[in-house]
């Protein structure tokens, strides 16, 4: 079974390290095994650690007003949350739960701040990461905000390809597409509002679906379509 730190080394913010520091890095964290459904935290708790995926899948989500979960992404292997709780020492934005059995590792805030001091190198990938965040939201917000029902789906699909998708000649292919409840909270959309889109899309030579497998057959094509 391979270590933390063979795992660590994938990790975009410890990508310019050298293998005795992510080897140092593995020893001052602790792995843990969550099953499907379970919450690993909840919004409003205290945040206390920074989590990275080794294995499995996450959600991130927040609850509406009215109750309703409102997924903000899908995160997997080699992933990190939970980071901005130790930078502001607020509670957690948000609430994650894993959507299948995951494995992650576990770094408390005072390791993951001596880190930072001791690694300004990982600051600079945490900033560029948190960059790309910060842009893939506002791609959202302006989604949700201004386009339609097709609109909204075609952008939580292209935010799926790049999360969890697979390209190869130009198609994307993501092997376990979220259940359509799931992707109707991800859009803002209903669940059958999903299915009839995804239909559409398929009709239209767009993708193609096999059970939760699904392949954008055109990325750059569908990508300008719906930016």
């Amino acid at each position: 079974m391979p270590s933390n730190s063979e795992y660590l080394m994938y990790v975009p913010i410890f990508a310019d390290l050298d293998d005795v520091t992510i080897q140092k890095i593995g020893s001052v964290g602790f792995s843990k095994k969550y099953s499907k459904d379970e919450i690993i935290f909840r919004e409003d708790d205290p945040g206390s650690a920074m989590f990275v995926i080794l294995t499995g899948k996450v959600k991130v989500v927040r609850t509406s007003n009215d109750g309703r979960e409102v997924i903000l992404t899908i995160l997997s292997q080699y992933d990190f949350f939970g980071e901005m709780a130790l930078l502001d020492g607020l509670s957690r934005s948000a609430s994650v739960i894993a959507t299948e059995e995951s494995e992650l590792f576990i770094i408390q805030r005072e390791e993951f701040l001596n880190l930072l001091k001791l690694h300004p190198e990982i600051s600079i990938n945490l900033l560029q990461e948190l960059t790309q965040r910060l842009r893939a939201a506002d791609l959202k917000i302006k989604s949700l905000s201004l386009k339609d029902a097709e609109g909204k789906v075609a952008t939580v699909l292209l935010q799926l390809a790049e999360e969890i998708g697979k390209i190869k000649h130009g198609v994307v292919e993501i092997d376990k597409l979220p259940l359509q409840q799931d992707l109707a909270n991800m859009a803002g959309t209903s669940r059958e509002t999903i299915s009839r889109t995804l239909h559409s899309f398929a009709k239209k030579g767009y993708v193609e679906l096999d059970g939760a497998k699904l392949k954008i057959l055109n990325f750059d094509k569908f990508r300008d379509s719906y930016i």
